[in-house]
């Protein structure tokens, strides 16, 4: 009998006999290939950190000990263990499983995550509150290499150094974040010291020694003993220094020590303690471990191949209608229109924070070596030192989805839009994004960006009028914001010929005397299929492709309030604070608060994880939604006249 399926929980994992251990560890990774392979997700990480999972599990007793993982795509194996096996076959589905812990999945699961370098400062408030209870209880935070560079963590583990609450932090070093490692931490982890009085009495070592009989094997044995000695010494003088217990690294794949390590630990410690463990990202699967980036996060794939199931047939509710085309995908575009600027302008810097192959900067990158900087995880210096740049001269191109974009929002105000500065942020996902869920959807940005100063914000309707954008972008002397939808149009044919981007100036698709729709980003396409359809009913509307959430293009917004005498407003965004509230904000401002305005968008409240199209159609934003919607609507303001003024009601 599989020893996994006897585990309901972690006190059937503590049953099992130490020498069973690796045994289990092997059928989890096994189910951890199928299930992925099946429906995607995040499985180099996972794969490493089985191990840590089980140790964990094995040694402390959660939830009343309080485990809080960064991001979570490390913790599926903590799924597995913690009563979800049956759920985990529906991982990312709707109404399955999330791929990141999530606090109202299990009372195992402390918080929702999704966003890297949280948990060293949520797991030190528990830690606080933990002693000032004197409850009898364990605070363990794991946190991976590429997070501890990011800014929140490094302020936290300055504070822990300081407060020096009983807490246990495990840094899961696999040598790898989502791209290269960044930053002088991870040098720092990962190379021998730089003391220039160190490497002086070494180069005089090494001149004895090799004058020595056999001296040039002395001389590689000290290779050998010093390539060991830097990751025995270097680590923990650091975490010393930040007033940290360090112990490590050990092997975060050997059972045995991870488990008497632990045991140790919580024995005979106490105040802020830094286990430091080695992992390998995708442990067991030749293809992770080969290639563990691509891995990190991958769709459905052949287990045997490694190679994705590109031709595998979507499901009814994610096919794309027939009509639609075959087009590149908005990063597609923004990749190679990038490369075109560079080519034409040495001015242009490209800029990512660890995500160089999601945002499409990678090509760039291999291009223009010298004109492509990763930050890693650290949004906030990204913008600030794009703003040190475009002071310089240059014309800095910052690629990051647009859910990160949240941890710099101080920065965009401060030293992008205070300074206007010219400064292009390109914002990818800025939509609903599918399976990743609420911390992942790109659907706030909108409003956040709204009412600052200096910045003009737009969205493309396709990826052609992205390239468009972005070319206009780059000769703005102010800062610009492009954020775009996750994959390509949804629905219809890509319309051939667009207008010129004109700063603030909204494009007119269809005519039309009723009223008037006016789309922005990923909503024009499927706008117009409404406007088709309702066609059908008797329903005149014209179509208007907004192009810019700021400015607003005011002339066409009254010419079009005052001939038709109706306004809906349709956006794949939060409704709260997003374009259509900035539609009604201009039209309060001409004068023309009489209007009737309906504001369709996402509901005030986090959209769950599932296929993108599930989604839309789930909040009502796919077309024949709309045009139900908007019939609806313009059926109630005809019948109560233009006295009054109306909302369409967001989709719950």
């Amino acid at each position: 009998m599989p020893l996994l399926d006897a585990i309901a929980g972690p006190d059937d994992l503590k049953r099992l006999p130490l020498p069973e251990l690796p045994r289990l560890a092997d059928e989890v990774r096994g189910e951890l290939l199928r299930i992925v392979s099946d429906l995607g997700g995040h499985l180099a990480s996972s794969l490493g950190a089985v191990e840590l999972c089980i140790a964990l599990h094995y040694v402390f007793t959660a939830p009343h000990d309080q485990m809080v993982w960064d991001m979570g795509y490390q913790a599926y194996t903590h799924k597995l263990l913690t009563g979800r096996r049956e759920q985990f076959k529906t991982l990312k589905q709707l109404g399955g499983m999330s791929g990141f812990c999530n606090k109202d999945e299990s009372p195992f699961d402390l918080f929702s995550t999704g966003h890297g370098g949280t948990c060293l400062s949520t797991a030190m408030g528990l830690a606080i509150a933990n002693d000032a209870a004197h409850a009898d209880r364990h605070i363990v935070a794991i946190i991976g290499d590429a997070s501890l560079g990011e800014g929140m963590a490094l302020e936290a583990l300055n504070h822990i150094g300081h407060v020096k609450p009983n807490m246990l932090v495990i840094l899961n070093d696999n040598k790898m974040s989502i791209a290269k490692p960044v930053g002088a931490l991870s040098r720092y982890l990962n190379r021998i010291i730089t003391n220039p009085l160190y490497n002086r009495i070494r180069r005089d070592m090494l001149k004895v020694v090799a004058k020595l009989p056999k001296g040039e094997r002395l001389v590689e044995l000290g290779h050998k003993m010093e390539e060991t000695l830097k990751g025995l010494i270097v680590p923990g003088l650091l975490f010393e220094e930040l007033g940290f217990r360090y112990v490590g690294p050990i092997d975060g794949h050997n059972l045995p020590e991870m488990i008497t390590t632990l045991r140790n630990v919580n024995a005979t410690m106490r105040g802020p303690i830094l286990l430091h463990i080695s992992t390998i990202k995708g442990k067991g699967y030749r293809f992770a471990e080969a290639d563990p980036e691509r891995f990190h996060k991958i769709e459905a794939f052949d287990l045997k191949t490694g190679v994705q199931k590109s031709d595998r047939p979507a499901a009814a509710s994610d096919r794309r209608p027939k009509s639609a085309p075959v087009t590149a995908s908005f990063t597609e575009a923004f990749s190679r229109t990038l490369i075109e600027l560079g080519d034409t302008d040495p001015r242009i810097m490209a800029i990512t924070a660890a995500m160089p192959e999601g945002t499409g900067v990678s090509a760039f990158a291999k291009r223009f070596p010298d004109r492509y900087i990763d930050v890693g995880m650290a949004e906030q210096h990204a913008v600030g030192l794009a703003a040190g740049l475009a002071r310089a001269g240059l014309r800095p191109v910052v690629a990051i989805y647009a859910t990160f974009l949240q941890r710099a929002y101080d920065q965009v105000m401060h030293e992008l839009s205070l300074q206007d500065l010219p400064v292009v942020l390109t914002l990818d996902r800025a939509s609903l994004v599918g399976e990743d869920g609420p911390t992942h959807h790109g659907v706030f940005d909108l409003a956040a960006l709204r009412p600052l100063p200096n910045v003009a914000v737009l969205s493309p309707k396709d990826p052609d009028e992205l390239a468009a954008m972005l070319r206009w972008a780059a000769t703005s002397a102010h800062p610009v914001v492009l954020r775009y939808a996750r994959g390509g149009i949804l629905c219809g044919e890509p319309i051939a010929k667009s207008d010129p981007i004109v700063a603030g100036k909204a494009e007119l698709l269809k005519s039309g005397d009723d009223l008037a729709i006016i789309a922005i980003g990923s909503m024009v396409y499927p706008a117009l299929q409404a406007a088709t359809a309702l066609q059908q009913r008797g329903i005149d509307a014209a179509v208007v492709n907004a192009r810019f959430a700021k400015p607003i293009d005011r002339a066409m917004l009254r010419e079009l309030a005052t001939r038709t005498g109706a306004i809906v407003t349709v956006e794949e965004s939060q409704i709260a604070g997003g374009f259509g509230s900035a539609v009604s904000e201009a039209l309060d401002d001409m004068g023309l608060s009489m209007i009737p305005l309906g504001r369709i968008g996402l509901p005030d409240q986090f959209v769950e994880h599932g296929k993108r199209g599930e989604l839309l159609s789930r909040c009502q934003l796919d077309p024949a939604s709309l045009e139900r919607r908007i019939a609806m609507w313009h059926a109630t303001i005809k019948t109560a006249g233009h006295e009054a003024r109306f909302t369409a009601e967001p989709a719950p």
